[in-house]
């Protein structure tokens, strides 16, 4: 059988030389010297008898052949930390950690009874968590960073299942200019005042349904979209379940829209890969979904 000449320590050196812009970056960021990824490069280059790289000006860039054996390769190294996380689940039999992404609409109280109940195990597996928005748990999963994700989207070639269906409600101080109207509001009506967003996390830069592209303040999270429009310094749509209490209290008041005063989503739950699923991943995934179910 033929044995690979590269290794996967080459194709390793070669892609973070693009992923983090240059031979030093890369050598940082994989904590060796700068020489050892220059040369794991080259000896890539005599092997196949290819080029790949081609430096213009200080960067270094893909040729076009790079490109395609760039993109083939991903699949190898990832293929190959399959198996060896495959190897880990086998002797361990229960995961030496679970790495979870959740969307930051997901109910915070119904996070922190998961994991509590997940905890009574006893099994000392910490969770490690990845607040994301709108496409970041998205790309979380696609870039393999994480084991199971509470997304809005699911990505294609990936299995999930509804979770648990979220409504965003618009809401302002009771004191703010759009309540003193006195009316049913619309869409003109929005526009004149500031419209607090939560960015999108991933880089696909999808956005929640600006009013007005001069008119905002972008936060990075629910939490810090509703100190803004607790303090008035605007409205938007927030998780009903997060804000009861302001609500309750008459500390935030919904705005009476002509259309769109709620707007539901659906939350998944999204595996990274059903066939390499861990018993703590399945069992934290169990957790969650009855949860949500009881609600």
């Amino acid at each position: 059988m033929h044995s690979p000449r590269v290794s996967l320590d080459q194709w390793k050196a070669l892609q973070a030389v693009i992923d983090f812009g240059g031979f030093a970056q890369a050598a940082k960021k994989l904590n060796r010297s700068q020489s050892s990824i220059s040369h794991a490069v080259n000896r890539l280059q005599e092997l196949l008898d290819i080029q790949v790289l081609e430096i213009k000006g200080r960067k270094a860039e893909l040729t076009e052949a790079g490109k395609v054996l760039l993109q083939r390769s991903r699949q190898l190294l990832a293929d190959a930390n399959s198996i060896e996380q495959l190897a880990l689940h086998l002797n361990e039999g229960w995961e030496a950690e679970i790495k979870l992404a959740v969307e930051s609409a997901f109910p915070t109280d119904y996070l922190m009874q998961a994991l509590k109940q997940f905890d009574q195990l006893e099994k000392n597996t910490p969770v490690r968590i990845e607040e994301t928005v709108l496409s970041g748990a998205d790309e979380a999963l696609i870039e393999g960073r994480v084991d199971l994700a509470i997304s809005p989207f699911v990505p294609q070639g990936f299995l999930a299942e509804e979770l648990i269906r979220v409504n965003f409600i618009a809401v302002a101080t009771p004191d703010h200019p759009l309540h003193q109207l006195n009316r049913p509001l619309s869409t003109k009506d929005l526009g004149r005042e500031t419209h607090v967003i939560v960015s999108d996390s991933g880089s696909k830069g999808i956005d929640s349904g600006w009013i007005s592209d001069t008119r905002r303040w972008t936060v990075t999270s629910p939490e810090s979209a509703l100190k803004l429009i607790s303090n008035g310094l605007g409205f938007g749509w927030l998780p009903e379940k997060e804000i009861e209490q302001q609500l309750s209290s008459n500390t935030l008041k919904p705005l009476p829209l002509k259309q769109g005063k709620n707007n539901p989503a659906i939350l998944y739950l999204v595996y990274a890969d059903t066939d390499q699923t861990g018993p703590a991943t399945k069992q934290l995934a169990e957790i969650l979904k009855r949860i949500c179910t009881q609600g």
